[in-house]
């Protein structure tokens, strides 16, 4: 574990630093580093909120904004170290680390005259795979769509909605199946809730077999 996080330290400290130029390299790249940190869920997930004042709050909502804040600064720690000082200086009073994405996308691809190409090519290139989180792997595309709207890309919703089922990965198979034969159209936030119960469901089923597996062997 030692070794491959000082060797991700050495290819952050090997990343060309961003000088307002190029930012689709550069901004590839750094995705691609946060990514092998599994820190990209920090470009698109809000801070868990507050309980309102009264309520108590459990150990688990606790644990969980705590988490969010370590591994935001961690993410917008590697962000601001792979810009140049000047910019460094310019975008270190962001809040937190979706905001400052958000804020360089914003600025440095609405100054690229092909943005929306890319863009419709990222959406529609997206593949989602088993590796990771589905319900991470919903945010970045989700994260993709964020930037339609910023760019004033009007598309239909149901259209998104359907287009991100498709690109549910192999395990998702009868899920996915059930998701399209659904007599009502899904919204984006139906979606996404259907995602998080499947995917809760399915850690639920794994954990069983794990256990009953582990209880077979030692009988």
């Amino acid at each position: 574990m030692g070794d491959s996080i000082c060797e991700m330290t050495t290819k952050f400290a090997k990343l060309e630093k961003f000088e307002s130029v190029d930012f689709r390299r550069w901004k590839n790249k750094m995705h691609f580093m946060l990514t092998t940190l599994k820190e990209t869920y920090m470009l698109t997930t809000l801070r868990p909120t507050e309980s309102d004042e009264g309520v108590v709050e459990t150990i688990e909502d606790i644990r969980r904004r705590q988490k969010w804040d370590n591994d935001d600064y961690i993410c917008k720690g590697h962000i601001l170290n792979g810009m140049s000082d000047a910019l460094f200086d310019m975008y270190s009073e962001t809040l937190c680390a979706k905001e400052l994405w958000d804020t360089l996308e914003l600025k440095y691809i609405t100054e690229d005259a092909s943005s929306k190409n890319f863009l419709v090519s990222d959406f529609n290139n997206y593949k989602m795979d088993d590796e990771s989180s589905v319900t991470e792997q919903y945010n970045e595309l989700l994260g993709i769509y964020g930037q339609f709207k910023l760019h004033r890309m009007n598309m239909d919703e149901s259209i998104i909605v359907s287009t991100i089922i498709d690109k549910l990965p192999p395990s998702c198979k009868d899920f996915k199946h059930n998701l399209k034969h659904q007599k009502d159209e899904l919204s984006l936030v139906q979606l996404a809730s259907h995602i998080r119960i499947e995917e809760s469901l399915c850690a639920k089923e794994s954990d069983k077999s794990e256990k009953s597996k582990g209880k077979v062997e030692s009988g």
